[in-house]
C-alpha cells in the first residue's frame, strides 16, 4: 500500500504563448451539450445496481456469494435499525477524526518549519524518503504489541498514514513561495511567524488543502483497516464479524456503508477546499472572451 503521492498537481497552469506570427490562437473550448457529470454518475450507479440485481438471479454470479441488490438493501435497512451499528459508526468516525486532526496539525507545523529552512530540508530529506514509503499496515504488529485493541492502536496507523500526506504537500507548498517575496519580508525585518502568515501561508494553502483532502481519505481507509484486522470497535470490526459468521448480505451492506462514508468524506473536504480557496485561480472557472 502506497499512501503518499509523488507530487501535487500544480495549481498554476502556464499560459500558452501565441505571440508568434505563424501560430494561430486556439479557439475557445466549446461547452459539452451532453448530460451533466451528475446525471452520468447517477446513470452509472443505477446500471451497477441493476447488474447486481440481474446477474445473481440469472445465475451468472452465484447467489451464495453475490446477493442481489435488493437483498443487500434489505440487509442495510436491518443494520440501520440496530443500535450497535450506530455505535460502531461513531467509533469509526471518532478514530478517523481524531487521527486526522493530529496528523493535520503536526504535518502543517513540521512541514512549515522544515520547509522554511534549507538546512532542515537537507538534514531531514533522507529520513523522510525512508519513512514515508513504509505502508501503515506494516505497523499493525507494533500497534497490537503496544496498545492491543484500544483506540491508540487505530490512531497509530491513522496518524502515521495521514501525516505523510500532509507534510509532503506542505513542503511542496513552502518551496513554491516566491523567493523575492521572502527576501523582501526579511529585508523589512518581519518575524518568522509574520513571514509564515503573510508570505508562506497564502502560497502553501492550496497544497495544504490538497493534503488535507488526501489525508482524510487515507485516514478513513486505515481506520477501517485497523478495525478489520486488529479488532478495534467500529464498522470494520462489525464487517469482520459478519463475514466470519457467514452473514453474506450483512457483509455486503457494511461494505456499502464504508464506501458511502468514503464518498461523504471526499465530498465534504472538496466543499471545504472550494470555500477556503474561493479566491484562488484553481477554483475559479475561466471567463469566456
Amino acid at each position: 500500500m502506497t499512501e503518499s503521492p509523488s507530487a501535487p498537481v500544480s495549481v498554476y497552469e502556464p499560459a500558452a504563448d501565441n505571440s508568434d506570427a505563424g501560430v494561430a490562437p486556439k479557439p475557445p473550448a466549446k461547452r459539452s451539450l451532453g448530460a451533466s457529470p451528475i446525471v452520468l454518475g447517477l446513470i452509472g450507479l443505477v446500471a451497477l445496481v441493476a447488474l447486481f440485481e440481474i446477474l445473481p438471479r440469472i445465475g451468472v454470479l452465484p447467489n451464495r456469494f453475490f446477493p442481489t441488490s435488493s437483498q443487500i438493501f434489505a440487509a442495510l435497512l436491518d443494520q440501520l435499525g440496530q443500535s450497535g451499528f450506530w455505535i460502531a459508526l461513531l467509533d469509526t468516525i471518532q478514530g478517523w477524526a481524531l487521527g486526522l486532526f493530529i496528523a493535520a496539525v503536526a504535518g502543517v507545523l513540521i512541514g512549515i518549519l522544515i520547509g522554511s529552512s534549507h538546512f532542515l530540508r537537507e538534514l531531514t530529506a533522507s529520513t523522510i524518503e525512508f519513512l514515508r514509503p513504509i505502508p501503515s499496515v506494516a505497523l499493525i504488529p507494533l500497534a497490537v504489541l503496544l496498545f492491543g485493541t484500544s483506540i491508540e492502536s487505530k490512531l497509530l496507523l491513522v496518524v502515521y498514514a495521514a501525516f505523510w500526506q500532509m507534510v509532503i504537500q506542505v513542503l511542496y507548498g513552502v518551496q513554491d513561495v516566491d523567493p523575492v517575496a521572502q527576501d523582501t519580508a526579511r529585508a523589512y525585518r518581519f518575524p518568522f511567524w509574520a513571514r509564515v502568515r503573510y508570505v508562506t501561508w497564502p502560497t502553501a494553502l492550496p497544497y495544504v488543502m490538497t493534503g488535507l483532502r488526501l489525508s482524510a481519505s487515507v485516514a478513513l481507509i486505515l481506520a477501517v483497516t485497523a478495525e478489520l484486522v486488529i479488532g478495534n470497535p467500529g464498522i470494520g470490526n462489525r464487517l469482520a464479524v459478519a463475514q466470519s459468521s457467514g452473514a453474506i448480505e450483512a457483509t455486503y451492506a457494511l461494505v456499502v456503508v464504508a464506501g458511502l462514508l468514503g464518498v461523504v468524506v471526499n465530498l465534504v473536504f472538496r466543499f471545504i477546499e472550494r470555500r477556503a480557496l474561493s479566491w484562488h485561480p484553481s477554483q475559479r472557472g475561466e471567463v469566456a472572451l
